[in-house]
């Protein structure tokens, strides 16, 4: 059987963490964000705090992809130290929720932003089944499925092709942000005093007390669809040169990039407008806050050249994700957990290719299932049962494999990797009480691998 070969450096892989992290969160969550905090300041300590949380999540992978840089990442290590049964479910999970849902939302707000600077036909209907409008804003979800078409047919030409093109993709869109920044903080047009004006719109305060650790926590979903993808890297740790080296840096690197990439156009965005402004938004939800901000600094060329940056940044973060979440679906068929043609490997590319198209046709259906945010707070959801697990397997890997050589070690250990697994759980369960219909749906969808996973036990023996 042919099989993955080494070919990505430190460099490159930094910019894979980089550009499939910053897609379309930054630039649409701080609405639903300022509508649940009523606060800029809290806006921001929000951004601030899940960048952190998320770069102890980063550091403790760093640690396990350290032991075992192997294609498939957490579905690799999870065999390690929980069994081929957890295993199984996170790789099930990253199916059918967690990574084809990331693939499915960033080529949607692709598609949305695409629409807002040249109109597409207004096709669809509103009519719904269970919930789930198949068809409504039909014209928008068409070109998100072309999108995913295309993009993983150009990752089935090879890794290396799709690298460069992420590689060009992210050069321009980190030139975006830095010059959309530094216009924004030198413009007339912002003021000191909305960093510290507070929502004056009746219910839209900020909250105190219970009620603010709830707010918090919602407004959280927001912020870590934002950060969602920093593990992805480990996914191609057989394409990596030197991995055990690389993978790590990488990870830590790409993630604090991201962090102050956040943190700075947040508070752009907040001096530019205030926040009821934004909250305003959340009753026109097909209007980006990015686009909203640069308008008010340069008029429609700024509203323009900010959808323009969205399209490339969404863009980037679509064809990262497609190169790597299909080789967990690669690694699943090779150990006979999946479908058994998965585990082909093109013999000319050398690239997963039946993994890539049984992604991409699972996606598209994400496409028509649910709207944007329905996507990311159930990805959000189920992501981070799994995030804990691996901050707890370092704990547990260091108390029954100490012998185990570890080329990274988390630093702030067993703090960081002991806190990380706290808020994962408080995460979990935060959600299945304030988000009761999004906890439903994702986890009938990871529940739905379990006879999957007896069949596939029954069949190979």
């Amino acid at each position: 059987m042919e099989t993955l070969k080494p070919k990505i450096g430190l460099r490159s892989a930094t910019f894979l963490v980089v550009s499939v992290i910053i897609g379309s969160g930054v630039f649409k969550k701080i609405v639903p964000m300022s509508d649940q905090l009523g606060s800029p300041w809290w806006v921001i300590a929000c951004w601030v705090i899940a960048g952190f949380i998320s770069l102890a999540g980063a550091l403790s992978t760093a640690e396990m992809v350290s032991m075992f840089p192997n294609s498939g990442g957490e579905y690799f290590y999870f065999q390690k130290i929980y069994g081929r049964f957890f295993s199984f479910m996170y790789g099930w999970s990253s199916f059918t929720v967690i990574k084809t849902s990331a693939i499915s939302a960033l080529a949607y707000i692709f598609a949305q932003s695409f629409n807002s600077l040249f109109p597409l036909p207004e096709w669809g209907s509103d009519a719904s089944f269970l919930g789930i409008a198949l068809f409504q804003n039909l014209s928008v979800k068409i070109l998100a499925s072309f999108l995913i078409i295309l993009l993983t047919l150009l990752n089935y030409r090879g890794v290396q092709f799709a690298e460069k093109l992420s590689s060009v993709l992210t050069y321009l869109m980190l030139a975006g942000i830095a010059y959309f920044i530094v216009v924004g903080f030198f413009s007339a047009q912002g003021s000191m005093a909305h960093f510290t004006t507070n929502s004056h719109m009746a219910g839209h305060e900020p909250p105190t007390g219970a009620a603010l650790y709830k707010a918090l926590f919602i407004a959280s979903l927001g912020a870590f669809w934002g950060y969602e993808g920093w593990n992805n890297i480990a996914y191609i740790g057989e394409e990596i040169k030197q991995p055990k080296r690389n993978l790590p840096l990488a990870l830590g690197l790409g993630t604090i990039l991201v962090i102050v990439t956040y943190v700075l156009l947040n508070l752009v965005f907040v001096y530019i407008l205030p926040i009821d402004y934004f909250i305003g938004l959340t009753a026109s939800p097909n209007k980006i806050a990015a686009v909203e901000v640069a308008g008010q600094i340069s008029g429609s060329l700024g509203m323009i050249l900010v959808a323009c940056l969205i399209l490339v940044t969404t863009l980037n973060s679509t064809n990262s994700s497609i190169l790597m979440s299909a080789r967990i679906l690669y690694a699943m068929a090779r150990d006979k957990m999946f479908l058994y043609k998965a585990a082909s490997v093109h013999k000319k590319y050398n690239t997963p290719d039946i993994a890539l198209f049984v992604q991409a046709i699972w996606a598209i259906v994400l496409v028509f299932s649910g709207t944007f945010d329905q996507l990311t707070d159930m990805l959000v959801f189920a992501s981070f049962l799994f995030y804990g697990s691996t901050a707890f397997g370092v704990i547990w890997m260091r108390i029954k494999h100490p012998e185990i050589e570890r080329t990274y070690k988390v630093i702030g250990y067993p703090f960081v990797p002991a806190i990380f697994c706290i808020f994962c759980v408080t995460l979990f369960v935060s959600t299945i009480i304030n988000q009761p219909y999004e906890a439903i749906w994702g986890l009938s969808l990871m529940a739905s691998g379990i006879p999957i996973y007896f069949w596939l036990q029954k069949n190979a023996k």
